[in-house]
């Protein structure tokens, strides 16, 4: 069976939950967005306006805000809770501005982002109605650079599952190539992929449902019944999960990460901006 993701208006509350404690759960999502900015430094490009969707409590779009101190940079989330979150760390006469949006319909006028930055966002969402959205926001030369989990995250947890019933209890993640032909279909050129794997390792599984409960992800596919899990099913999963224990007993997590990038215009192989004008412009739709 299956497991295929909630709508928005389903997923959100999860992550509304979790926000006033997500940043103490969020280790491998702070470990990728660090890579991910990392590979910004290789990058020779002066953007007048930088988004971050799936902003969640904003350190990714604070560190942003660093590296291109003089554009203006807005982060997106579905979550009201990581906006206020977010919010509450910038500076008062900080360039940086939050606001609440979903990543397929961002409140911005065509064609007026240099940049759209999204860390570990995308595989909560419809990878090719979100790339199509990018492509409308972004400037015809600007830069798409995404992380997202592929499909061997959590493969232990999926496999020690379906020892115990058929529901889905984990999504199917899309692949490198999946998010590559969605970014051609969306009009991206020259997109680049790759992948990272990492390992968590729990003393139990209780441990690393904790986790996912900690930064919103614990029930975000449907299929799966809602409510706390009971005890025998607890012990069933800790049984089957046992499998995979290495040699001290400790329970490993796999996470797959797919990195990418493309620009939106037809650029020549290899060339890099580097005369976007730093101008301050109005990015957000007027409300109506």
């Amino acid at each position: 069976m299956t497991a295929k993701l909630k709508p928005p208006s389903q997923v959100s509350p999860g992550f509304e939950r979790a926000a006033r404690y997500y940043d103490d759960y969020a280790v491998l999502q702070r470990k990728v967005a660090d890579e991910m900015l990392d590979r910004l430094h290789d990058v020779t490009i002066r953007p007048a306006s930088v988004v971050d969707v799936g902003c969640g409590t904003g350190y990714c779009t604070r560190r942003l805000h660093k590296i291109w101190k003089s554009a203006q940079v807005v982060g997106f989330d579905l979550a009201n809770g990581m906006i206020q979150q977010a919010s509450g760390q910038k500076g008062w006469f900080s360039k940086q501005a939050y606001c609440q949006a979903d990543a397929a319909s961002l409140p911005l006028n065509d064609a007026v982002v240099d940049v759209v930055f999204s860390n570990l966002m995308l595989q909560w969402c419809d990878p090719q109605a979100v790339f199509a959205e990018f492509r409308r926001v972004l400037t015809n030369d600007g830069l798409l650079m995404f992380s997202s989990f592929g499909p061997d995250t959590l493969k232990e947890l999926r496999l020690a599952w379906k020892e115990i019933d058929d529901r889905p209890h984990v999504i199917d993640f899309a692949d490198m190539h999946d998010h590559g032909d969605a970014l051609l279909q969306a009009g991206f050129r020259e997109p680049v992929m790759d992948v990272d794997r990492f390992t968590l390792t729990y003393g139990d599984v209780l441990g690393l449902l904790r986790d996912l409960h900690g930064i919103g992800s614990r029930n975000i596919m449907s299929g799966r019944r809602s409510g706390l899990m009971g005890r025998d099913a607890l012990r069933k999963l800790e049984k089957a999960y046992t499998q995979f224990a290495d040699n001290e007993g400790r329970l490993p997590a796999s996470y797959e990460v797919v990195y990418g990038h493309a620009w939106s215009g037809g650029r020549a192989s290899g060339a890099h901006i580097s005369g976007a004008s730093s101008a301050q412009v109005d990015l957000l739709r007027p409300a109506k």
